[in-house]
């Protein structure tokens, strides 16, 4: 059960009987579920699973196959994809990812002077630990690195709500608690609504507060607390009775 402060909070997204999926076909059964300002989602499930065509469909970028997708006006929303090809391909420095990244949130202030854009990337830069990356390029940086640099994108465009796609799948044990230390102080700061597709069980335990289970193979959906998705039977019969420090999936 949500407490009465985490009710009170503007709803973003409302799920109504929504079934995604493409061609007309739906690949999960319908999908209930609210998402408010400043709560922090876990999205579990294997490869397949139907997690990232819920979030397309959350977003707008394909329609429901059925049901409804109701939205807060004007979200401002910011998707930071798994480690991609682009640190090859880009030789940018970090400020200049920040600054590409973040275009996009000034875009919703009109006219912001180069020396304002300026400031916003050292200020977001500052906010999550990354001062000192500013000049470095990107594709040199640690991961635990990069994905600061990545967060200072989301802190510069004024994200409300962030959308993370396994963040933490190429860093060590280490860097990953502290990128999601980094996460939940950005989101008890700035209200941020956090949405993190992650396979790290153990992590998702201690982070979030709310969870949601899509498993297109067996046609189940589970949300609630991530207390109540673990004991839930669908979780339990693809990854078993989860106990804190267990092996993740």
């Amino acid at each position: 059960m949500k407490d009465s402060s985490t009710l009170s909070r503007p709803e973003l997204f409302a799920c109504q009987q929504l079934r995604v999926g493409a061609g007309g076909r739906a690949i999960l059964p319908p999908i209930e579920l609210k998402i408010r300002a400043g709560e922090f989602w876990a999205v579990i499930g294997r490869n397949g699973a139907g997690k990232t065509t819920w979030l397309r469909t959350l977003l707008g970028l394909i329609p429901p196959v059925g049901g409804q997708v109701r939205s807060a006006s004007h979200v401002r929303a910011s998707y930071l994809p798994q480690r991609s090809s682009m640190d090859d391909l880009y030789p940018l420095t970090a400020r200049e990812v920040v600054s590409i990244g973040a275009e996009r949130g000034w875009s919703f202030l009109g006219g912001v002077s180069a020396r304002q854009k300026r400031d916003k990337i050292e200020q977001a830069l500052g906010e999550v630990g990354a001062a000192e990356l500013a000049e470095r390029p990107f594709r040199r940086l640690s991961e635990g690195q990069k994905q600061r640099v990545l967060f200072a994108r989301l802190v510069a465009a004024d994200a409300e709500l962030a959308i993370l796609d396994e963040p933490t799948s190429a860093m060590d044990k280490i860097a990953e608690r502290e990128a999601f230390e980094l996460i939940r102080a950005l989101r008890d700061r700035r209200g941020l609504t956090v949405l993190v597709v992650s396979h790290y069980l153990s992590i998702v335990q201690h982070f979030a507060d709310r969870a949601i289970l899509l498993d297109a193979d067996s046609q189940q959906v589970v949300s609630g607390t991530p207390r109540d998705v673990f004991e839930h039977s669908a979780f339990r019969a693809r990854y078993g009775d989860f106990v804190d420090g267990a092996p993740d999936a």
